[in-house]
């Protein structure tokens, strides 16, 4: 046997796909998870963040997706010379094969080379503990990006996409639920990257409650 199999990740990984072979073809109840509100609902004012931009995915996009709702737009605030997109997709079950696609995975596809990729924590007001999310920058040609993003259910908010596919085994034996959403954030560099983080993460405490009453809890 290669001796990287032998290893404690490689274990770990199969453990999760041995999980994943289960709950998707022995132990599906007919879920039936519903957004509290449509994500088209999602304020067009946050604060100082005001919506620029509505996007809009074509049909081929949506056919990859596969996602129940989601939201694309670009804000704005006076603190901020540059327009920050926000990305939610919701999967309200992640049973037949309709999971979200990792950025870590969609980036280099699109041609974006990561430079820096971390898992940081954001505090947020209200919660005991700061969120903790990916932190990626990343760049094409001449380029520079912030990427942060992370996967929620049920209020839980998870960076890791090995720790996410575990979660959603578990909360398929407790609660017969797989529901999901992948929320993302990017921002472009103008200046340094530290001034882009910075915008990333007020734009985060600033929409990350009115998005959660959104989404299932």
């Amino acid at each position: 046997m290669p001796e990287f199999l032998k290893s404690t990740a490689a274990r770990a990984v199969t453990l999760v796909l041995v999980l994943h072979a289960v709950l998707f073809y022995t132990l599906s109840h007919g879920e039936a998870v519903l957004l509290v509100r449509p994500l088209a609902e999602f304020p067009k004012q946050i604060g100082e963040w005001r919506m620029i931009q509505e996007g809009v995915l074509d049909q081929e996009t949506l056919n990859i997706l596969k996602a129940d709702d989601y939201l694309t737009r670009d804000y704005v605030s006076p603190s901020s010379t540059a327009a920050v997109n926000l990305y939610v997709a919701f999967f309200k079950t992640q049973r037949t094969g309709q999971t979200p696609h990792s950025p870590k995975n969609c980036l280099p596809g699109g041609g974006w080379v990561p430079s820096v990729s971390s898992i940081v924590g954001v505090p947020i007001p209200g919660r005991p503990e700061p969120i903790r999310v990916n932190q990626y920058i990343v760049s094409k040609g001449p380029s520079r990006d912030v990427v942060m993003y992370w996967y929620q259910s049920h209020g839980r908010v998870v960076a890791s996409e090995y720790a996410a596919k575990i979660y959603v085994v578990a909360d398929a034996l407790r609660y017969n639920r797989t529901d999901t959403a992948l929320v993302r954030v990017v921002v472009p560099v103008s200046g340094n990257d530290d001034d882009a983080v910075r915008v990333a993460r007020d734009f985060i405490v600033a929409f990350f409650t009115p998005l959660a009453q959104f989404l299932p809890s």
